[in-house]
């Protein structure tokens, strides 16, 4: 039995004389799937396998397959002959591409077997002294193969050997998906053995010594794995400390290193070429030449066996030294060493003489986490699901670690600055002032993380958000926070409704919720309001619509503030809150108030046509069936469809009323957002309707009180009971009602996860404005009812999750460009194709 050793990720070269068994061989061993037939493709270009006029073409589309196949990760076979050097230099091209290991495997059968075979096949009519010229390529090509790029050259002879061979993939070395962990990722050592014992110390580990006092190995009482992204040496006091601990743990399977790029001039130097002794290096080589020489070979050995990189945790965990960009990570090649101990370069140099490094990380938008050094910085930042935690430790900074899973950062400070940077450890850069925007902030695609998640905008949402932003909203500097949009309830199963409270509930009761509130669903416009006791950080504060434009415009927005000032003042909500400012969710009647425009061209232009037409098709109808015409069946129909447009027609009425100037206006507010110093989403429902009544009863004239009702959902009196509410209520021509979790904005489900913000349920009629005037037809019922809701319950949280974080940020007065991204973030959600009719 031969068994032939193969990387998981290859690209595999059968090599072999027509008739040597090369395609029988491709489908005993492999999938179908994974072999690429150069007679396949010629037929796929030429409809005839036999065409060598299409080789070329065919080579070609072989050739974009299996990168294609090799991009995705997948293994691939190549099925041809192979034996012309050129074939095969396509191939090593294709591997190195997409940076894995092109592996050769070559058939080599008696000359006369494969023309036996040969002749055979009606398909083959080319003469003997072809295939004995293919003979005399394949002795050729043994001593090729290698010097050609091929990693792993199989050879096997005969039917027997070729019969008796089986394949065994095995992992490359950066495949670590099976170390789950949990890790502590130490940062960028370089020689600092002092800080490295008690940054251990400080994570938990007990440290082993050998008879000299020596570190040596170190153990965590809770199993934990060290992991080291490289740099151990240079620069510092101890480098041969460093290396003898960490050598130690690693080979006691207590840890587990990647090098870094000054491991790896350390190992050139050991092994006699000429590198220059900058950087660091000096001091590393006098150490060592106080150790003995079978030290130095172990450290040498130790060298040159690290691997550029890790993949942990079933690929959710990337260690390198340098960080490594999506397309490199589980991949093999010199390119991949490259980026993995060096990074990439712009090819310019700063001002210190140092390499401008390409900011790789804010490009990233891999699953995987990234965790690398390098690149010494003051204080570790996430960027895109990257950190770099080299903190500068020699330089007099910090040494870090990262523990992971858990995302917490364990860092010792430096003894002292043992080594001065070329470039200063923390530069003196000028502060970005707090009122100024950078475009990088919020193009392109982002990957955002934040205290509730972690959410990709893409691109193209960007832009579209960044129209928004640059033409119509207001000054980035008062557009603090974002509502979310709001999904309906599961689609009911009562007869004649699309949606009823029954699935609201059930909604909330299968996320673990025992108490909601049910709130009037004011059929307005949403208006955030920004207000300030006196005008100072805001401006005085704006009032905006849920895209952030604002409300009216001048005069009109700054007499609203007026009314809202006054009102908060009447209430004494400034002393009470400590604060001198608010921020504000609220909804502004009536519709037709800033919605007029869309009334007349969306509603109001079906309903007039249908009622200017109807009744001139039902007289008509009426004058034939007076002459006898069969059409009873058709005037009913009509009759309805008049019917339904009138139903439809007060529907939209019902929310329009006159206005002029703020006269007819009111603002119904539900909810107190934040104010100086603190966000108020952790406050129950019941706080923010109190504050919300006291605004009403400060100024009633221009106030809606929001009708409610609390609900305890394990209690079924009080569920018919809110049941029965909400049928007067959108029988008497009310939208509908929110239905929202009573613990408030924040409230998490039994399971952690944050909870929809509020379900909305509305009623029958409004949602003949929504889905037509006769969408209560049970075929069109019964089609509405399949409509999906996971894309806009999904958006809701993401947009959500976003909200509350601005909120947060807006509380601790975090920078302005900070604070944007998230709101930038939720209108860039608002992109998302979904149907607007939920």
């Amino acid at each position: 039995m031969t068994t032939l050793d193969i990387p998981e990720l290859a690209l595999v070269a059968l090599v072999g004389v027509s008739g040597s068994g090369k395609s029988t061989f491709a489908r005993r061993h492999f999938l179908p799937s994974q072999v690429l037939s150069s007679d396949m493709f010629r037929a796929m270009v030429a409809d005839d396998e036999n065409d060598q006029s299409a080789s070329a073409d065919a080579f070609e589309a072989l050739h974009h397959v299996a990168g294609t196949r090799l991009r995705r990760g997948r293994l691939t076979v190549v099925d041809a002959t192979n034996l012309q050097p050129h074939a095969r230099a396509g191939l090593v091209r294709v591997a190195r591409e997409h940076d894995v290991l092109p592996v050769a495997i070559v058939l080599d059968v008696p000359e006369a077997l494969a023309w036996e075979r040969t002749e055979g096949r009606a398909d083959r009519t080319f003469g003997r002294q072809v295939l004995g010229r293919m003979q005399r390529d394949l002795r050729r090509t043994y001593g090729q193969l290698a010097r050609e790029g091929f990693r792993k050259v199989h050879v096997l002879r005969g039917v027997e050997e070729i019969d008796a061979t089986r394949i065994r993939y095995e992992r490359l070395f950066n495949d670590r998906r099976e170390l789950t962990g949990p890790f502590d990722i130490v940062g960028d050592v370089h020689g600092c053995r002092e800080e490295l014992e008690a940054l251990l110390l400080r994570l938990g580990w007990s440290l082993r010594r050998d008879d000299a006092g020596r570190p040596v190995d170190a153990v965590h009482p809770a199993g934990r794995t060290a992991v080291f992204v490289g740099d151990l040496v240079d620069r510092g006091p101890d480098s041969p400390g460093v290396l003898r601990l960490v050598m130690g743990m690693v080979a006691a399977g207590h840890a587990i290193c990647v090098p870094g790029n000054h491991e790896q001039k350390l190992l050139r130097r050991l092994r006699g070429r000429d590198v220059r002794l900058t950087h660091g290096l000096a001091e590393t080589m006098a150490q060592l030449a106080a150790e003995s020489p079978e030290f130095v070979a172990e450290v040498a050995g130790f060298v040159d066996g690290l691997v550029s990189h890790f993949v942990l945790d079933g690929g959710r965990l990337v260690v390198a030294h340098a960080g490594l960009k999506e397309a490199y990570q589980g991949r093999a090649s010199g390119r991949v060493r490259a980026f993995a101990l060096f990074g990439e370069t712009t090819g310019e140099t700063d001002e210190f003489g140092l390499p401008v490094r390409y900011p790789w990380a804010r490009d990233y938008r891999g699953s995987a986490m990234v965790v690398y050094g390098h690149t010494p910085t003051p204080e570790p930042e996430w960027v895109n699901n990257t950190i770099c935690i080299d903190t500068g430790c020699v330089f007099g900074g910090k040494l870090t670690a990262l523990r992971y899973p858990e995302k917490e950062l364990v860092a010792v400070g430096a003894v002292k600055e043992w080594y001065a940077p070329a470039r200063p450890l923390v530069a003196p850069t000028p502060t970005r002032p707090d009122t100024v925007l950078d475009l990088a902030d919020v193009t392109g695609r982002r990957h955002l993380e934040h205290a509730y998640g972690t959410l990709t905008v893409p691109a193209e949402n960007a832009a579209a958000a960044l129209e928004v932003m640059s033409r119509f909203a207001v000054d980035p500097g008062r557009l603090v926070w974002l509502p979310p949009t709001m999904a309906p309830c599961s689609t009911a199963t009562t007869d004649g409704f699309l949606e009823h409270p029954a699935q609201a509930f059930a909604d909330y009761r299968s996320a673990g919720v025992e108490r909601v509130v049910c709130e009037e669903k004011h059929m307005g416009s949403r208006a955030v309001v920004l207000v300030e006791r006196e005008p100072g950080r805001f401006g005085g504060g704006a009032v905006h619509t849920r895209t952030g434009r604002p409300f009216f415009g001048s005069p009109l927005d700054d007499e609203l503030l007026a009314r809202v000032r006054a009102a908060v003042t009447g209430a004494g909500l400034w002393a009470e809150l400590d604060t001198d400012w608010l921020l504000l969710d609220c909804e502004l009647l009536p519709w037709s108030a800033k919605a007029g425009g869309l009334i007349r061209e969306q509603y109001a232009s079906v309903g007039a046509a249908g009622r200017a037409a109807l009744p001139a098709v039902l007289a008509t109808l009426d004058a034939a069936a007076g002459r006898g015409l069969p059409v009873d069946e058709l005037r009913g129909r009509m009759a309805d469809r008049a019917a339904e447009i009138g139903a439809y027609s007060a529907a939209y009425r019902a929310y329009v009323g006159p206005t002029d100037g703020l006269r007819g206006v009111t603002l119904a507010p539900f909810a107190v957002l934040a104010g100086a110093g603190a966000s108020y989403a952790d406050r129950d429902h019941g706080w923010h309707l109190d504050l919300a009544d006291r605004l009403c009863a400060a100024d009633p004239e221009f106030f809606t009180p929001t009708r409610r009702q609390v609900v305890d959902l394990t209690d079924p009196s009080a569920v018919a009971a809110a049941t029965e509410w909400w049928l007067a209520l959108t029988a008497a021509g009310g939208e509908g009602m929110v239905v929202k979790p009573y613990a408030g904005p924040a409230a998490r489900s039994a399971r952690g996860s944050l909870l929809q913000p509020g379900i909305k349920c509305r009623g029958r009629e409004y949602l003949r404005i929504i889905y037509g005037p006769g969408y209560t037809e049970p075929g069109q019922l019964a089609a509405l009812r399949k409509r999906s809701l996971g894309r806009k319950r999904g958006l809701a949280l993401r947009e959500h999750a976003l909200g509350l974080a601005a909120l947060d940020a807006l509380a601790a007065d975090a920078p302005l460009w900070r604070r944007h991204e998230l709101v930038f973030a939720i209108l860039a959600c608002e992109s998302e194709p979904v149907d607007p009719r939920l």
